[in-house]
């Protein structure tokens, strides 16, 4: 963790995780390393399974010292789930939060009384050590004797952290993050965003996914700010967000939607919005408020963020999701008439491929929908396998959710494919919010074509979402066969 120790001796007393200094963090995490050493000592790949905390990235941080490739799990699958994941990877022991532990006990009568590396081909689970109070004197020797057991920093090419992500096919892939790609990440990310010595990034979405562990390296390689909250908080946000106190914060589009309303003042530089669909009627909300979104694109193969735009700065930008990236360059393949096609992507934040599949070579296809304007901006309309073909035509899921998101008392929409026998497929919607089935009737009657209405409109009192927060689509679609 050559930037952690870099901080810790250039800015020791700057703020870095809660209000802990870096050299707080630091002196952690080489205890933490410390009191891990001989545990993992023959592992080379570990698991780490818990919600966001700054124990969480202290141990993190410590593994990593170590030269270990970690596993992050979902802490909200179920036991047998994440050990499965586990074994898939050749993962033998995953450490775990204290509430992790009480799932794992509670589901599995004292699943950490296993012994670690037994006979038996079995995942051990063990909670992180607690770090004991000691005085000052004490824990300066002990940081400087265990920084003796640290590596040195590893090649671009090592594995520093491993994800599973399904994307909408529902078949887990595994994506190597490498230290070539994180450090090419936070540069490029720095150069669009800025940097300013105040900053304060709120880190809500997941640690465990590319979306919050991405918002932990920005801030450690720009030396600055960030609050943890283990869990989104209407209140705790809103009050974060009114009181001054944070600079950044990264959400997904229907998460904002949920508290925009109630920022009446902020002190914000960023607003990074991503994820899923993000409704104009969204933006023009927090541009009426100065608050300044800056949407993005991106993927956990790229360690998120691959283009961005400032819509505040650049309004007649609105309708896109950025511009790539210094380093990233995209092009659109296999444009029909209206110069839609298949995206691909290259860049030096990109993986090297999945474990365990074949290598990329090049470019990557993305497998989403859209085309670039004549500035260079990407334009997303939707993911392929999204797109429903209805009797030969194209049927775009987002213009739909779109044209919707304008109809007052709609919160949440999505709409998703159904098998049929007459038209091959057609679109099915569903919604959230106050408005009538008759009046969204009414009101996409009025906007879209007709072949593109929904054969049904079902209204529900929230959409399914994974931890994320992203619309989980497939069990939507997986109802909509059932219908």
């Amino acid at each position: 963790m050559r930037w952690l120790r870099e901080r810790a001796q250039a800015t020791p007393n700057q703020p870095f995780l809660d209000g802990y200094s870096y050299k707080t963090i630091y002196e952690c995490t080489v205890l933490q390393a410390g009191f891990l050493e001989s545990v993992v000592r023959d592992d080379a790949r570990l698991g780490l399974c818990s919600e966001n905390s700054v124990n969480m990235a202290i141990t993190l941080f410590a593994l990593w010292s170590l030269g270990k490739e970690i596993f992050l799990i979902n802490p909200h699958l179920t036991v047998a789930e994440q050990e499965a994941q586990a074994q898939a990877l050749g993962v033998k022991l995953i450490f775990a939060s204290p509430t992790v532990q009480e799932k794992v006990e509670t589901t599995c009568n004292g699943r950490f009384c296993r012994p670690h590396h037994s006979a038996v081909n079995e995942v051990a689970w063990r909670v992180w050590p607690k770090i004991p109070p000691m005085d000052e004197a004490t824990r300066t020797r002990l940081v400087q004797s265990f920084e003796g057991l640290l590596v040195p920093p590893l090649m671009d090419q090592a594995i520093a952290a491993i994800m599973n992500t399904s994307a909408t096919t529902g078949t887990v892939k595994s994506v190597p993050l490498r230290w070539g790609q994180i450090e090419a990440h936070v540069k490029a990310s720095a150069k669009v965003l800025g940097v300013d010595s105040t900053d304060n990034w709120l880190v809500v979405l997941p640690m465990f996914h590319v979306s919050g562990l991405s918002i932990i390296m920005r801030t450690l390689y720009n030396g600055t700010a960030a609050t943890i909250m283990s869990s989104f908080e209407e209140d705790r946000v809103v009050e974060a967000i009114t009181s001054g106190q944070l600079t950044m914060v990264s959400l997904v589009p229907t998460v904002l939607q949920r508290i925009v309303d109630r920022i009446t003042t902020h002190a914000l530089r960023v607003v990074l919005l991503g994820g899923e669909f993000i409704p104009n009627a969204l933006v023009d909300t927090c541009l009426a408020k100065n608050m300044p979104i800056f949407k993005t694109y991106g993927m956990t193969e790229t360690f998120a963020q691959s283009a961005t735009v400032n819509v505040l700065a650049h309004p007649a930008k609105r309708d896109a999701v950025g511009k790539p990236l210094p380093g990233v360059v995209i092009e659109v393949r296999n444009p029909d008439e209206t110069g839609i096609g298949e995206i691909w992507l290259q860049s030096p934040m990109l993986m090297t491929g999945y474990l365990g599949r074949p290598p990329i070579v090049g470019f990557f296809n993305t497998d989403d929908m859209g085309y670039l304007d004549a500035e260079g901006y990407l334009y997303i309309v939707n993911r392929r396998q999204d797109i429903i073909i209805s009797g030969g035509e194209n049927i775009y899921p987002k213009e739909l959710e779109d044209c919707l998101y304008r109809l007052d008392g709609v919160i949440e929409c999505a709409v998703v494919p159904k098998a049929d026998d007459r038209w091959g497929q057609v679109p099915i919607l569903y919604y959230a919010g106050e408005a009538p089935v008759k009046a969204v009737k009414e009101h996409l009657a009025n906007h879209l074509g007709r072949y593109k209405q929904p054969k049904a409109i079902c209204r529900l009192a929230k959409l399914p979402r994974n931890n994320s927060g992203k619309i989980m689509r497939r069990t939507l679609i997986e109802e909509a066969a059932d219908m």
